[in-house]
């Protein structure tokens, strides 16, 4: 006997300005429901590694309960019917991405956008201009960094060279971010792809995703090497838009688990494309 039962999570809190007329100076976030690189700063914007085994997808697992059981020998002969009548090949069906319900953020004041998962819920205090984090999934985020406006002069995100080189900066910040003073921690990199694209604002982003995986063994002060076993502590996915605008570079960082990531990859590359840097009025 299958049974199914489709639930949904909470949409995470709001902010003030949801409520209250926005200001300049205020920064709030707008349901939107779709069809579904950066300043080198020293902030380390990643969480720890989880042992959570709750929900591992952006969107809710399917969860059981008697009040919708329904025979299997009937869930399939209702799948056969649905695609039969409404014109549907089994193969579109099966292969169809599901969509993920996105919530925009919008700041007004430093000139950004994003849609980010309903569900995440925002975390303050975390280095970043903002900061939001799968509930669930601890190690999966998603945050904006800025250079200084006092500081930085950028015109174009072309003046970080091509889209290679770009990522090759945005990888060394990510090892810098995780140097470790532990013994017998050793990180492994990899550059998995640079792009270039123009967005329909008409302006030039930059695209990285490199993959970082950790090591550290569990005896470090054993004096023979079979003593100092080596284990995998993650395995993450690091994906970056960069962006330029008033005069500064703006960063998109998403970070997730590389298991994870297999799973979600559709909805997270919504969430990447839509980054936008703004003009901000003065």
């Amino acid at each position: 006997m299958a049974t199914v039962f489709f639930g949904s999570l909470p949409s995470p809190p709001t902010r003030s300005s949801e409520i209250h007329p926005p200001s300049r100076s205020t920064r709030y976030t707008t349901p939107f429901h779709p069809r579904i690189f950066t300043p080198w700063l020293n902030h380390s914007l990643h969480s720890h590694p989880s042992d959570s085994t709750h929900c591992r997808s952006v969107s809710c697992k399917a969860q059981t309960t008697k009040a919708f059981a329904v025979p299997r020998r009937n869930a399939v002969a209702l799948i056969f019917s649905t695609a039969f009548f409404s014109g549907v090949s089994l193969s579109d069906a099966a292969f169809a991405q599901p969509s993920v319900g996105l919530r925009e953020y919008i700041d007004t004041f430093d000139g950004y956008t994003f849609k980010y998962p309903q569900n995440w819920i925002q975390v303050r205090g975390a280095g970043a201009d903002i900061f939001f984090r799968d509930p669930y999934v601890l190690d999966e985020n998603i945050s904006v960094e800025l250079s200084s406006p006092s500081s930085s002069r950028y015109k174009s995100v072309e003046d970080l060279g091509p889209p290679q080189e770009a990522g090759q900066k945005v990888l060394k910040q990510y090892l810098t971010e995780f140097m470790s003073t532990r013994l017998g921690v050793r990180r492994e990199s990899n550059i998995l792809s640079t792009s270039s694209r123009i967005a329909d604002d008409g302006r030039t982003y930059y695209q990285v995703e490199v993959n970082i995986k950790s090591y550290a063994n569990n005896n470090e002060l054993a004096v023979m090497p079979q003593d100092r076993p080596v284990r995998l502590e993650w395995d993450r996915r690091y994906l970056s838009v960069l962006g330029v605008e008033n005069n500064r570079l703006y960063e998109l960082r998403l970070q997730t688990p590389e298991n994870v990531f297999l799973e979600e990859e559709y909805d997270l590359r919504q969430v990447m494309d839509s980054f936008r840097v703004n003009k901000v009025v003065a």
